[in-house]
Formats: C-alpha cells, structure tokens, sequence
C-alpha cells in the first residue's frame, strides 16, 4: 500500500474508533445514569471541540402515535448534541453544568432516523474561560438543528435551543 493511501486509511480507522467509543462511552453513561438516553439508542456521528452531531434511530420506542419521532425523543437528542459538545469544553476542567431551559420549534415532521447538530463549541469555550475567571455561573444559548436526511435531506425539522448555565467548581 502507498504511503498516502496507507496514512488516509490510518485517518479514516482513527475517525471511526472514536465515534465508536464516543458512542460506547454515550450508551454506558446512559445506561448507569440516565437510562431514557440508552433507551433511544443513540450514535455519535462527529464529536470534535467545534460540533457535534448525534443520530437517534426512529424506532418503535421513539416514535409517537403518528409514526414520527416523539417530541421527548427528540428533546434527548438535542440534550444529547450540546451537551457531549459542552463537555469536550470542559475536560479536565473544574466545572459544573446543567441545561437551564430548554425551546423547540417543531418545522417538520421527523419520520425517519434524525440527526442532531450543534456547533457552538468555540462559544461554549469562550464561555468556560469567563467562568472560571469570574468564579461566577454563566449562561450561554446552544442551538441544535435537527434534520431527518433519508426523508427531507439537508432540511431542518427542528430548532432547539438549550441553555447552558455553567459554573466553576471551587
């Protein structure tokens, strides 16, 4: 094998084993934390400090009487996008977070597996370092976008946005 396609192989194998294990580590803090999370079977598609997206199967256990994906359902994955991407804000820093309020506005129906996105990482960053510079709790607005693409394509079905309200932890 050449070089380059030996290195673009190496890449692409290192990309999937973390989405695996970021999907494994997801699963098992659900399962031992909060079971509604692994109950809905979620994937991680991309976990970086910028964005994050996450799919969550349209299933008989996340669907609603209608056929299309429960709003509960839909909420978990939008907690689920802002908050594994508020998390690789704070690794290995000394934070306290929870989501404060929460809005969605339902655009479509979601009648297939859905993708939440959030990229409002280098916000939540900037919003890590003023926290633990002023050691007072600070708020800061995550929007998700959720798009059902076997369905609507690159159409948004859903907007969230959650606050996060953050806080050093003395």
């Amino acid at each position: 094998m050449n070089g380059w396609l030996h290195d673009k192989f190496r890449q692409i194998s290192l990309q999937a084993d973390k989405r695996i294990s970021a999907t494994w580590k997801v699963k098992s803090f659900g399962l031992f934390k909060i079971p509604l999370i692994f109950i809905v079977n979620p994937k991680v598609i991309l976990l970086t400090d910028k964005e994050c997206k996450i799919k969550i199967p349209l299933s008989r256990i996340t669907k609603n009487h209608a056929n299309c994906m429960y709003f509960g359902a839909l909420a978990i994955g939008a907690d689920l996008a802002g908050g594994l991407l508020a998390m690789q804000a704070f690794k290995n820093k000394p934070i306290h977070f929870l989501f404060k309020d929460v809005k969605g506005d339902f655009l479509k129906r979601c009648e297939s597996d859905a993708i939440f996105y959030c990229s409002d990482g280098e916000s939540i960053s900037k919003a890590v370092d003023q926290a633990i510079q002023t050691k007072e709790r600070v708020n800061i607005p995550m929007n998700i976008k959720v798009f059902v693409p076997d369905k609507l394509g690159e159409e948004t079905c859903a907007l969230f946005t959650l606050t996060l309200s953050i806080k050093y932890k003395l």
